[in-house]
């Protein structure tokens, strides 16, 4: 048996199982990922450039709310918007003219949708003013 003659049978073999495995199953739903039920986040703050190693996360849980100091004030802010962050009614504060940038990440699921959000903002000041007790990690 030459090389090429073994090819064509491995490739056919595996074409038959791959076909017959198919037909022997029920579609298959995928399994999420991250195994966590309800609604939660995995929240990340990073100051400076996005360059900067200077990170810090955690994972809110909001049912019951848990993950950092303020978890119960950040669920029932992301509650009261449909887990959309840009939805959060921003607080008047007065921040500082500050340039000392900060970009805030929050990645998982709310009510059954994916949530992807990412934006820098030109200070913590800023960012606790347009997201409330969401990204309020460092207590």
């Amino acid at each position: 048996m030459t090389y090429t003659s073994r090819t064509t049978a491995l490739r056919g073999a595996l074409l038959a199982v791959t076909v017959l495995l198919a037909a022997g199953r029920a579609p298959v739903q995928a399994a999420p990922r991250h195994g966590l039920q309800g609604d939660w986040l995995y929240l990340t703050v990073t100051r400076g450039d996005s360059r900067s190693s200077d990170t810090r996360g955690t994972l809110l849980l909001c049912d019951p709310p848990q993950g950092h100091t303020h978890a119960a004030e950040a669920c029932a802010e992301l509650s009261a918007v449909g887990g959309d962050i840009d939805a959060i009614p921003a607080r008047s504060e007065f921040c500082p003219m500050i340039y000392a940038p900060v970009t805030a990440h929050a990645r998982g699921g709310w009510k059954g949708r994916q949530v992807d959000y990412t934006r820098t903002f030109s200070n913590r000041c800023v960012l606790a003013a347009r997201t409330g007790d969401v990204f309020a990690l460092d207590g």
